[in-house]
């Protein structure tokens, strides 16, 4: 595929992530790993796309953006590391090293967008009670036009000026600094997971925790089957939480029927 054609899908899947994410289809959403496929599709090379998704997933779990709060958008710094690596040939760890800081700027356009939407707030409460619904959807669909400038512009930037910039500082930079910088990219996932299951109920769980560690670690399990077995044991959960429902509302209404028939005695 050539390369101009390249340039454009890889702007045109930033735009889509945040017209997807904005209104709530959630087919690809702003997650790395679903974003990595794609961007990896478009480039030629779908393995770095899932490994430069998937590390940047993990560094992205438990991490969420409460209370309209502003968080790095991983999944544009997904979009430039694949296309940094690709393009440039860099390492994977390098890659997203230069990364991550494009998906840290989105947070000053963030907040700059979030005001502007908030003028659109106000836009869309007059035209409620002016009972307009018609202009309310359209100013709703002008948000997510406005909240793709966060996905598009850092994107655009890169594709139209990163990749020369970027061979150059990786020809300056010197090897142990790029070692570091893949170090630090493997160390990165470690934090993710660790910020995860804090907010998890790990101490509920902790056997299936337990289960899968000796898999993955001691058995050679692959990540596949780590996910199956995952799935087996959410399953398992899921059906023990319905039956303990269905007999807790059994008895509830049992206890009413035992209610109703002492009234009637009475």
């Amino acid at each position: 595929m050539p390369h101009f054609l390249q340039d454009i899908l890889v702007i045109l899947i930033a735009a889509y992530m945040a017209w997807d994410n904005g209104t709530g289809n959630q087919i690809t959403g702003n997650w790395p790993v679903t974003i990595g496929l794609l961007v990896g599709l478009v480039m030629g090379n779908v393995s770095v796309g899932l490994v430069i998704g998937g590390t940047l997933q993990l560094m992205s779990l438990g991490v969420a953006g409460i209370g309209g709060s502003s968080v790095p958008e991983y999944g544009v710094a997904t979009i430039v590391s694949i296309y940094l690596a690709i393009r440039t040939g860099a390492s994977t760890g390098t890659a997203i090293a230069v990364g991550l800081p494009v998906g840290m700027l989105t947070l000053q356009l963030d907040v700059v967008l979030k005001i502007i939407n908030n003028f659109y707030a106000h836009w869309a409460q007059r035209l409620l009670h002016e009972k307009k619904f018609k202009k309310i959807d359209a100013v709703f669909y002008l948000t997510v036009v406005t909240w793709m400038l966060k996905y598009v512009i850092p994107v655009t930037l890169v594709v139209l000026f990163g990749t020369p910039i970027v061979k150059l500082i990786l020809n300056v930079i010197p090897t142990w600094f790029t070692n570091g910088l893949q170090i630090a990219g493997g160390m990165l996932p470690v934090v993710g997971i660790g910020m995860l299951l804090r907010y998890m109920p790990v101490k509920k769980y902790l056997t299936y925790l337990i289960i899968g560690f000796v898999a993955a670690a001691y058995l050679k399990v692959p990540v596949l089957g780590i996910a199956l077995l995952g799935g087996a044991a959410a399953y398992a959960v899921y059906m023990k939480n319905i039956q303990k429902t269905n007999s807790t509302v059994a008895t509830a209404e049992q206890d009413i029927v035992n209610d109703e028939g002492d009234d009637f005695d009475e």
